[in-house]
């Protein structure tokens, strides 16, 4: 890759040029090796020369031309170098050589294989009620990271992690026990959205029916009862609904995790016994916590302030004996590490996707390398709690290797919350959704509305169906924003087919199918010879952002960011149509027929593979 191999060669020399000044290389140095705007002045470009002046105490032209010299020499790069520059005041550019680029574009850079086992949990959607908008962007997020992990050569296992024993759902058992919501509904978890909002408000009006949830949760966690029963039909038919709504959008998974199976497996026992061992790990003898089995921080560490909420998820065995969500996270990390000297057996549930079961069989799930974790970011302090049980432990490898991929929450914009009912007011800029409240968009019906959107806007019906790109265009939406932006999510926006949006990209990449069809037999297998007259400015934008692709990618992965790779799709599409526009390709002369041809065969096969990686179809005809 290119972009590694001239950051690898410019430390080299920061290197050498510090030693030959009798100085050490510090820690950081903080250049940069970045895109120039203008094409001006090359595809790359480093400030390194200023960086390097503060300490050598030298003119920063002076060194960028000394810089610029060595650089030149470096034989790792020679082959796609066309020539470097120093400029003023005290930049280095660099040039590539594009007829060797594109005799090596078509094939990929040999990489060392990277075949570490990378374990990935999201969605993990409480199993009361039919999924949100808000749970979609989880599992977007989630199954594109897996997505970019495994073409990176990881192997990559997805967990959805079911929480069975939570208020949730014994709100949702309460309802059924308890209301008398009726009405015509497609689904059992679209009842239970009813249901579950119905009983929240008898909750206000009754509060003593907050009794009986407890004695609900109660029964749920002890098993093997009626409503124990009841809890577990209620979750394992809502689960099935949300795969359903999940599938739509290419999103599946290996393994199904049940909070239950953490608890009755023993897994928390022999967790509590290694805590034990630990100098953080203590009982409460006094205060408001007397009695219960706390994790302490280490200095410094606890919540910040808008994390306060979270201060009793140090908390992991409750006065009553009772464990917290976190207590049974603790365990279930060990496990993901294969730390823990127990496992899970496991059932089917639904096509390739197992299920943890007592009675099921053993299969090779687990003992990752790398964790991470999709979860929205005011998860950040209980995620702390985890990492900071495994150090405790003495599995500070480990611990490094946890990750968590937190974003922002998605949010209703005034105008889709008036359209929900909800009372506007006030005047807000956006309204939360709220599952006690019944308000929010249910994943299917956000489908159904945005395919007879795609239906109403499409000129002719060919290729793709209208529910496939509805699909499609709603991943792209909540995949496209930083991760935590929170999405203010409007049904107008996200039913845009022009701009930023997915249906832009697919139509981009139809036409370059369509343009590439009519070329046929024309169609060359290789670059060849860049045009007489040189590149237009057209040509030379599309060439450095494919150029740039690899290590777009590359910085994706590392900084585990789905939105990097939105915004690289969304540019090289319009750098196409603007090249598309500009530039006659079928009807210009033999030599640049030719060379825009291969071009567009390029931009096909990079939107081809950053479309796969984002989870979005690539049509041949839209």
């Amino acid at each position: 890759m290119i972009h590694q191999s001239l950051r690898a060669a410019l430390e080299g020399i920061a290197e050498q040029l510090l030693q030959e000044a009798g100085q050490a290389m510090p820690s950081d140095l903080g250049f940069v090796v970045e895109h120039p705007v203008s094409g001006q002045h090359g595809e790359y470009s480093t400030n390194l020369a200023m960086k390097l002046a503060r300490h050598l105490k030298k003119n920063p032209m002076l060194l960028a031309e000394e810089i610029r010299t060595r650089l030149a020499a470096q034989e790792l790069l020679q082959p796609w170098v066309q020539r470097t520059e120093a400029a003023a005041p005290g930049f280095v550019n660099v040039y590539i050589h594009w007829e060797r680029w594109m005799a090596a574009f078509e094939e990929p850079p040999a990489e060392k294989p990277n075949h570490r086992k990378v374990l990935i949990e999201h969605t993990s959607i409480n199993p009361n009620k039919a999924a949100h908008i808000g749970h979609l962007r989880n599992s977007c997020i989630g199954d594109t990271l897996a997505r970019m992990l495994r073409s990176k050569g990881h192997l990559v296992e997805v967990h959805n992690y079911i929480d069975d024993l939570g208020n949730q759902l014994a709100d949702t058992v309460v309802g059924l026990l308890q209301t008398s919501v009726q009405g015509e509904y497609s689904r059992f978890g679209d009842f239970c959205w009813d249901v579950y909002a119905d009983i929240n408000r008898q909750y206000r009006e009754q509060p003593e029916l907050e009794q009986k949830r407890a004695q609900v949760l109660h029964e749920l966690e002890e098993g093997g009862n009626r409503t124990a029963w009841l809890g577990l039909l209620t979750a394992e038919r809502i689960v099935q609904d949300h795969l359903e709504d999940m599938r739509a959008f290419g999103i599946d998974y290996d393994v199904l995790v049940w909070e239950s199976a953490i608890v009755r497996e023993g897994f928390w026992e022999e967790t509590f016994r290694m805590l034990q061992t630990t100098s953080h790990f203590r009982q409460e003898t006094e205060g408001k916590l007397a009695g219960c089995w706390v994790l302490k921080p280490k200095e410094g560490e606890g919540p910040s302030a808008e994390e306060s909420e979270f201060q009793t998820d140090k908390v992991l065995v409750r006065s009553n004996g009772i464990l917290t969500y976190t207590a049974k996270d603790i365990a279930y990390h060990l496990w993901k590490f294969g730390l823990l000297p127990k496992t899970f057996r496991y059932r089917p549930f639904a096509e390739d996707v197992w299920s943890t079961d007592r009675q099921g069989e053993e299969q090779d799930f687990g003992r990752a390398e790398v964790v991470v974790n999709v979860i929205d970011h005011r998860q950040e302090y209980p995620q702390q709690m985890v990492k900071q049980a495994l150090q405790a432990l003495g599995y500070r490898e480990q611990a490094g290797e946890l990750h968590h991929v937190g974003y922002g929450v998605v949010s209703l914009s005034r105008a889709t919350a008036q359209l929900l009912g909800v009372d506007t007011a006030d005047g807000k800029a956006s309204y939360p959704m709220s599952g006690r409240q019944g308000i929010g968009i249910k994943v299917a019906d956000l489908v159904a509305r945005m395919e007879s959107v795609i239906d109403a806007k499409r000129p002719q019906s060919e290729g793709l169906d209208s529910r496939t790109i509805a699909a499609a265009a709603i991943r792209y939406y909540l995949l496209k924003f930083h991760l935590q932006t929170e999405v203010v999510f409007d049904l107008e926006q996200a039913t845009e087919v022009t701009g930023n949006t997915g249906v832009y990209l697919m139509y981009s990449y139809a036409r370059a199918c369509s343009l590439l069809d009519k070329a046929g037999q024309n169609l060359p297998s290789q670059g060849g010879e860049l045009p007489a007259e040189g590149l237009s400015p057209e040509e030379h934008a599309l060439m450095k952002h494919l150029l740039y692709w690899r290590e777009t990618m590359e910085l994706a992965v590392k900084e585990l960011s789905p939105n990097l790779l939105c915004t690289y799709a969304y540019e090289l599409a319009m750098l196409y149509n603007q090249f598309y526009g500009a530039c006659p390709i079928l009807k210009a002369e033999e030599n640049v027929k030719r060379f825009r041809l291969w071009l567009t065969a390029q931009y096909r096969g990079t939107l081809y593979e950053v479309l796969s990686i984002l989870g979005l179809p690539a049509p041949s005809r839209m």
